[in-house]
């Protein structure tokens, strides 16, 4: 079976997209198969307390370029200040109104490589710092309890493995959609190697630079969101993205019974897509996650 890249998205925060991904890689993982799941949500991972881990082991860290100026090839030319999609360089004017030495901001830059790439003298060389870490947990994941005849007919089935591959950007970092990409590598490096089944990646929230990091080379995308006004609004947008970036998605209907689904129908009749699941409002899913112990009810 060739490896299968899901995501777990959501156009906004609050609608269960990381709850949903644990559920269903331990779904998976209980079925058998091999299951990493990958916490994309950089800024603030979470999968690992909703299965009531510590982040431990720390396997590798992530790494961007930055640029640096050398001011003896520098002609102050501006291009670079010109070609910089980010905004991260800004070039001052001198007492004469002249262009200054360019200014590189770190917390905006993206490390693309454009400003160094386009310098005509060579005056811009990059300086790797680290940006981040990723952790890794090995969960242990055991069969719900099974009749003997259910018992019997699972004997034969291999048994699950779920990895959790967690990053964690370095504080202050503006731009994270470097980090993110180092994350999946290390997951999809790690699911080859292993001839992992599945790797589920768990997005931010929201429609930026990270999320399309994450999202990029997905085989499908599981777009979360409620019956609200602001769950169908938002779903417009992560559908729209998806759209772009040429990713199957169908759609995840968390708490189906508290609003109006309506609105959600609408917007999948309007994408030409499915709401593949409906899931009810549970009390005892809310007050296990509140406590880390999701695993006791699922």
């Amino acid at each position: 079976m060739r490896l299968k890249k899901i995501s777990i998205t959501g156009g906004k925060g609050g609608t269960g997209k990381s709850t949903f991904a644990v559920m269903e890689a331990v779904r998976l993982a209980r079925k058998g198969k091999r299951v990493i799941l990958c916490d994309c949500d950089v800024e603030c991972p979470n999968d690992y307390l909703i299965l009531g881990e510590k982040l431990k082991k720390v396997v590798a860290y992530t790494y961007i370029e930055f640029p640096f100026l050398i001011k003896s090839k520098c002609k102050r030319c501006g291009l670079c200040l010109k070609t910089c999609r980010q905004n991260a360089i800004f070039q001052p004017r001198d007492k004469n109104g002249k262009l200054d030495y360019p200014v590189f901001i770190k917390d905006l830059c993206s490390g693309c490589g454009a400003c160094w790439a386009v310098c005509p003298y060579g005056a811009i060389e990059t300086k790797k710092e680290k940006s981040g870490k990723i952790y890794f947990n090995e969960i242990l994941i055991e069969r719900k309890k099974e009749d003997k005849q259910e018992k019997e007919k699972n004997k034969k089935k291999k048994e699950g493995k779920l990895w959790l591959v967690t990053g964690l950007v370095k504080e202050g970092l503006e731009e994270t959609g470097p980090v993110v990409r180092e994350v999946k590598e290390f997951a999809l490096e790690l699911g080859e190697k292993n001839k992992i089944d599945y790797i589920i990646f768990d997005t931010a929230a929201g429609t930026h630079c990270p999320v399309v990091s994450a999202l990029l080379g997905s085989d499908i995308a599981y777009c979360l969101t409620e019956p609200t006004p602001m769950g169908a609004y938002d779903l417009k947008l992560i559908l729209e993205l998806c759209q772009k970036l040429k990713i199957p998605a169908q759609i995840i209907l968390n708490q189906s019974d508290l609003g109006d689904k309506k609105l959600i129908k609408k917007v999948a009749k309007s994408f030409k897509t499915k709401i593949k699941k409906e899931i009810l409002y549970s009390k005892e899913i809310a007050e296990a996650y509140s406590k880390g112990q999701i695993l006791k009810v699922i």
